[in-house]
């Protein structure tokens, strides 16, 4: 046997031992990561301006049945945290409650908005068609979350206090400077930066601080009053002074 063909057949099984064949498959949500979290993170904003304490000591019930959007199981979860991390006992019928705490959703949804600096695309006589160029662009998506609650006394059907509404939006921004990008900005994007990571072996760390419990800075209401940031109640109203 020459050696050409010696060397021939080495080739042949040095190539028969390293080929290899391997595939995988990938799938995603039919709700983007991204839009998952600015609705979240508008349902956050909008509980963090209504005071929950009035309702320490009392045995709530949440009453969704008016409550119609997306991320409900979320909306319903956190309101209950927070009703409990105030104090307030939630039990699940409500022959047991003190308090039934009705919720609304006004909207929670998203929207998106495209714009770009450059020249847009131009057709001309003739079949000639300048092609779009764009030299900065921004995409931008929002989520827009309006949540009302009611309390009431299921005993008389009296109500507790005057309620209200709470509105907030979150947005992701994304830039692109002659296709280079994204360079991102927007609420979600500082959440996700201060959300603090879970590693291994790693000590319990609270919860971050964007969607932690902090010390009341709340408006005070009065006991058995459900009240939002920023209102003020009539009791606590100051006369005008004069001179």
């Amino acid at each position: 046997m020459s050696s050409a063909l010696r060397f021939g057949l080495c080739l042949v099984g040095l190539a028969a031992f390293t080929l290899g064949c391997s595939s995988t498959k990938q799938s995603n949500t039919a709700r983007t990561a991204r839009e998952q979290l600015l609705v979240s993170n508008a349902i956050d904003q909008s509980l963090s301006k209504v005071d929950f304490t009035p309702f320490q000591g009392s045995r709530v019930f949440v009453d969704d049945k008016y409550l119609e959007c997306v991320d409900k199981g979320y909306l319903v979860g956190s309101i209950r945290h927070r009703a409990m991390a105030n104090g307030a006992v939630v039990v699940n019928k409500i022959e047991d409650a003190d308090v039934v705490m009705e919720l609304r959703s006004g909207v929670i949804g998203t929207d998106m908005a495209d714009s770009f600096l450059g020249t847009p695309e131009i057709v001309l006589p003739g079949m000639l068609t300048i092609p779009e160029v764009r030299l900065v662009n921004r995409t931008r998506q929002s989520a827009m979350a309006k949540i009302g609650l009611v309390a009431y006394d299921p005993k008389n059907m009296a109500v507790l206090g005057q309620g209200g509404v709470s509105s907030s939006q979150s947005e992701d921004n994304n830039w692109f400077v002659m296709g280079v990008g994204p360079w991102q900005s927007g609420s979600v994007r500082d959440e996700i930066r201060h959300s603090v990571p879970v590693r291994p072996n790693q000590p319990y760390q609270p919860l971050p601080v964007s969607v932690a419990f902090q010390e009341p800075t709340l408006h005070p209401a009065a006991p058995g009053k459900l009240q939002l940031t920023g209102e003020q109640s009539p009791a606590e109203e100051k006369p005008a002074e004069t001179k």
